[in-house]
C-alpha cells in the first residue's frame, strides 16, 4: 500500500519542493509524496533550476498551504526547516514525524556563482536524506 508523505517548510517555495522532487524520485511507486508551508511563497525559480541540472523536473509544482492537506491520512510528516518545526499548526495525525534542519539557499548573500553553489549543496543535502529516507521507511 502506497505512504502518504508531507513535507512541511515554512514556505514551501525551495527547501520542500526540492524534497518533493528527490522523494518522488527515489519512492516512485511507493508513496505519494505532497509538499506544504505553513505560508505559501511560490516556488523559487533558483530551486527548479538546481533541480532541473540533474535531471528533475519540478516547474509544475505549485506552492501549497498546509491547510491543503487536512482530509489526507499521512504516514509520514518531514519538516525540513526548524522554522516549521517551531511554528507549525497542529496536524490532527498518527503520522510518523522526522526533521531535519536543511540550510536554506535562498538567504545566501553572494554572487551568482555562490548562491548557485548554495543552492547545489542543500540539493544534495536534500538528496542523500531522501535517499536514505526511502531506503530504511519504505522497504
Amino acid at each position: 500500500m502506497k505512504k502518504n508523505i508531507l513535507i512541511l517548510c515554512t514556505g514551501n517555495s525551495c527547501r520542500s519542493q526540492i524534497a518533493e522532487g528527490w522523494m518522488r524520485f527515489y519512492a516512485k511507486e511507493k508513496a505519494n509524496v505532497y509538499s506544504a508551508g505553513i505560508e505559501t511563497h511560490g516556488v523559487n525559480p533558483k530551486a527548479i533550476a538546481t533541480m532541473k541540472e540533474v535531471g528533475i523536473d519540478i516547474g509544475n509544482h505549485t506552492s501549497n498551504h498546509i491547510n491543503e492537506y487536512k482530509d489526507i491520512r499521512f504516514d509520514y510528516l518531514i519538516t525540513v526547516c526548524d522554522h516549521a518545526k517551531e511554528n507549525c499548526p497542529y496536524v490532527p495525525s498518527e503520522a510518523k514525524r522526522f526533521h531535519h534542519n536543511f540550510s536554506d539557499p535562498s538567504k545566501k548573500v553572494g554572487s551568482e556563482e555562490e548562491i548557485k553553489e548554495a543552492f547545489a549543496k542543500t540539493r544534495e543535502e536534500i538528496r542523500m536524506y531522501c535517499e536514505n529516507f526511502v531506503k530504511n521507511e519504505l522497504t
